[in-house]
């Protein structure tokens, strides 16, 4: 036959090599040497024909395995009886051809045989198709053994192939080829344990078996990565596809899975709900507290402990959290959400709510932790928080006063307090927001607090300046038409009392919130704040009191008239009316109310004392004189009692003020002028502001005095001591006199 025909012409050519190369004694020394030369060209001859042969054989089946395994055996069978092999061992030239022989033979049969036995069985697809059949059951380790027995059966015979010829790429990749179907396998293989994974801390409660299984495969495909890259260092080569490094993947996987856990809790907007970011971090929280007690408890045991599963995850999700805060971070945070960001960050993190979990210790080490974010990142969003709070605090005081300012106008009266103090609701607004701010700014640290505390403050002061000049506009607008607003007596009367609330509210705050070493940094905003708020209400005051007097007015313009004198009732009803606005001044507060009393007192003292100064009558005898006298005396009483009453319990001196109207009644009274210069004198000296025109005026009022007795009397006083009362308030100085010259009045 042919195929005989080709054997021998092969041993022919084999013989006439072996007889070239052995024609000299010396020759047969490197008998060895030829052999092992020949043997490595075989061999590589031998490898190209297995592969294709294989090939061949997938096509062919089972049966053109087993023809070819009877083919090589035949064909050794024949070589060995033609050349007599059986019985000429010692032929050198025999022992070659019967090395190369064996070469051939147990070459091919080592390396194919167990395959091609494989193959006898069963083919690669429809091992294919029974792992396929097992993933979809859910049995994941017997799937893998297949899969394995089937990775392990194309390794070696791809090793072989190297081995033979590592550079025939054609023939890898045909065997490549061959098992196209076991890749696919594996990557199907391993998407049904990724799913797994994705879903672990889920599986692990509920069919903990199944995570197990999914580890032992991993630990399986490690094992084999290994070996396949110690067998590169050895010979250079290793199979397609390796190494898997399934375990790494399984951690990124883990990885991606935290970061979508974390990513995908975010379920609002700040357009759908303004607690959004709130929302979003506590259930962040929550996940991440739950997630990492079920993987301390649950999924450790699952995990080789060299696989640290725990900390691994730890690290995982504070990467995962790290990263979504400075996201969070980054965005156009209003104030309120970067206290939010900020509290959670710096407080809730590391608290018994999350990490510092007492369920977590001792793997958690919350003094071993990370910021979530940098500290630059840290300082930048409380640098933003400052400066909106800022504009948010000043944007609030001025809608705060505006809203009060309308309150002004209302026709019905302010609200009264729990002791009938007639109030706005302006200082409760102003300190319930300073409070809420404060209140959130201690959450994240004493720091930001005491300058939260200091910006309040600071803009307390820049409010109260506006708060002064409102109240001014208030009054002046009422000056236009004092019938409106209708009840501006008692709304003055509750800015007063706002004044008294705020000094309150601030010392009040300050203890609360300012330590004790920072007291000096707001000292003198304090002391500013204190002087504004003095000022306002000293001028509402005040403003109550024109309004007082202006009633006043036409009662004042009575006294010292010729109506007066004769019995008119003015001091009467200045009293009545004094008291009935007093009834309202009631409802303001200590210590205005007593600075209200004092003033009322003044004024009323002071513009008896302009009327008598006014010159509006003078006496023409001494009859006029002494009943002029003693109804300024029995005048003097009535205010005395007024005030007195008006003041009780407030320890006002009562005393002084009227007595001033009472010595000057006894000038005017005195019978002796001989005395008078006297009188007067004594008058000078307890009452030292007393100016000359003063004096002029009195005289002339008098009635009595000539021209020469007042220059006398002037000349004289302005040589003479004075010993005032040290107690003594300057009253003399605000009464102006008519403007006529010193000369004039002496006539």
């Amino acid at each position: 036959s042919a195929m005989e025909e080709t054997d021998r012409e092969a041993v022919a050519t084999a013989v006439q090599r072996v007889a070239g190369m052995l024609q000299r004694p010396d020759q047969l020394d490197k008998v060895e040497q030829y052999r092992r030369r020949e043997a490595r060209k075989k061999a590589s001859v031998e490898a190209r024909l297995k592969v294709q042969t294989l090939i061949n054989l997938s096509v062919h089946g089972a049966e053109g395995v087993f023809l070819l395994f009877i083919f090589h055996l035949y064909i050794f069978i024949q070589v060995a009886l033609n050349h007599g092999l059986f019985c000429s061992f010692y032929s050198p030239v025999c022992f070659l051809i019967l090395l190369v022989s064996c070469v051939h033979f147990c070459t091919l049969i080592a390396s194919l045989f167990c395959f091609f036995l494989f193959c006898l069985y069963v083919s690669v697809p429809e091992i294919v198709r029974e792992a396929q059949d097992l993933i979809e059951q859910g049995e994941l380790l017997q799937a893998h053994r297949k899969l394995m027995d089937l990775e392990c059966s194309r390794d070696n015979l791809m090793y072989e192939q190297y081995r033979m010829d590592s550079r025939n790429t054609h023939d890898m990749n045909l065997i490549h080829t061959y098992f196209g179907d076991m890749q696919k396998l594996s990557e199907e293989l391993a998407k049904q344990l990724w799913m797994v994974v994705q879903r672990s801390l889920v599986t692990v409660r509920r069919d903990p078996t199944l995570l197990v299984s999914v580890v032992r495969i991993i630990e399986r495909e490690e094992k084999i990565d290994r070996r396949m890259l110690d067998r590169k260092k050895q010979t250079g080569f290793i199979p397609p596809g390796r190494p898997k490094k399934w375990k790494e993947k399984m951690f990124n996987i883990l990885g991606r899975t935290v970061s979508t856990r974390i990513e995908g809790t975010q379920a609002d907007t700040r357009e759908s709900d303004k607690m959004w970011l709130v929302r979003h971090l506590e259930i962040i929280r929550k996940y991440v507290l739950d997630d990492l007690l079920v993987a301390k408890t649950l999924l450790d045991q699952c995990f080789p402990l060299h696989y640290d599963i725990f900390k691994k995850l730890l690290s995982m999700y504070h990467q995962a959290l790290s990263i979504r805060m400075q996201e969070l971070a980054s965005e156009d945070l209003e104030a309120n959400e970067i206290v939010s960001l900020l509290t959670w960050v710096l407080n809730t993190y590391k608290s018994t709510e999350m990490m510092g979990n007492s369920e977590l210790s001792p793997e958690v080490d919350v003094n071993g932790l990370n910021l979530l974010i940098s500290q630059n990142v840290v300082d930048q969003l409380l640098s933003k928080y400052m400066s909106t709070l800022t504009s948010n605090i000043i944007g609030w005081l001025r809608k705060a006063l505006e809203t009060d300012k309308k309150d002004w106008v209302k026709e019905t009266e302010p609200e009264a307090d729990q002791d009938g103090y007639y109030q706005t609701t302006l200082p409760a607004i102003v300190f319930q927001m300073f409070e809420q701010n404060l209140q959130v700014a201690a959450q994240i640290s004493e720091d930001l607090k005491t300058k939260v505390l200091l910006l309040c403050l600071q803009q307390m002061n820049s409010f109260l300046t506006r708060y002064k000049d409102e109240a001014q506009l208030y009054k002046e607008e009422h000056l236009k038409n004092r019938q409106y607003p209708q009840c501006y007596v008692q709304y003055m009367i509750a800015v007063i009392n706002n004044c008294q609330t705020f000094k309150e509210s601030i010392i009040s705050l300050k203890r609360k919130y300012l330590k004790i070493e920072m007291e000096d940094a707001s000292s003198s905003s304090h002391t500013n704040m204190d002087a504004i708020l003095d000022i306002i209400a000293k001028e509402g005051c005040s403003s109550l009191l024109d309004e007082v007097f202006m009633d006043l007015e036409p009662h004042l313009n009575e006294l010292m008239t010729k109506k007066w004198l004769m019995g008119s009732n003015a001091v009467g009803t200045i009293c009545v009316t004094v008291e009935d606005y007093f009834n309202d001044f009631a409802k303001i507060k200590a210590p205005y109310k007593k600075t209200m009393t004092v003033e009322a007192h003044r004024r009323v003292v002071v513009e008896y004392i302009r009327a008598i100064m006014l010159k509006r009558i003078s006496f023409k005898n001494a009859e006029e004189r002494k009943e002029g006298a003693e109804r300024m005396i029995k005048e003097a009483e009535q205010f005395r009692f007024l005030f007195k009453k008006l003041a009780a319990g407030s320890g006002e001196d009562t005393e002084g003020l009227c007595g001033i109207i009472e010595a000057i009644a006894e000038v005017i009274k005195l019978t002796d002028p001989s005395l008078l210069y006297l009188e007067v004198s004594t008058l000078v000296s307890k009452y030292p502001d007393i100016r000359d025109d003063h004096i002029a005026a009195l005289l002339t009022v008098r009635g009595d005095a000539s021209r020469d007795m007042k220059q006398t009397i002037i000349e004289t006083l302005d040589q003479g001591p004075s010993q005032p009362n040290p107690n003594y308030m300057p009253i003399f100085k605000e009464i102006t006199v008519p403007t006529l010259t010193v000369s004039k009045l002496l006539k």
